[in-house]
């Protein structure tokens, strides 16, 4: 199976530096306005998907939740979790207290790729 998520080891070491301080995480993407389309991290409970939002796989073992209609648009695309310095959009993920924001790399799928992706799950 091909997985839909990678996660650099940069973002990796955070997510354990965050898993250390606040628990059990889970992480975001929202398709735009005001938290803008950076991945977001929370506490595990501190926000919940909507209705149809597409669970993509796992972050550090965290599920990595795409808004569905930003779903729609890049689910033909690979995503990378990354992490650079800095202060991101919205200031809502516990990344920013650290001086540092989480990034998304994409690219497309082969077309192998495509035939032998992993499913996803919705929030229903």
């Amino acid at each position: 199976m091909t997985n839909r998520l990678a996660v650099t080891e940069k973002a990796s070491a955070l997510i354990q530096e965050l898993e250390k301080k606040y628990g059990d995480l889970m992480f975001y993407q929202a398709g735009g306005c005001c938290e803008g389309t950076q991945p977001q991290c929370f506490e595990k409970g501190g926000f919940y998907p909507r209705m149809n939002d597409a669970m993509i796989g796992l972050a550090g073992g965290y599920e990595f939740w795409i808004d569905r209609d930003l779903f729609e648009y890049w689910q033909f695309s690979h995503f990378t979790l990354d992490v650079l310095d800095g202060f991101g959009p919205g200031g809502f993920s516990l990344e920013s207290s650290l001086g540092k924001t989480f990034k998304v790399h994409y690219r497309l799928f082969t077309e192998e790729e495509l035939k032998d992706l992993t499913p996803i799950k919705r929030m229903e």
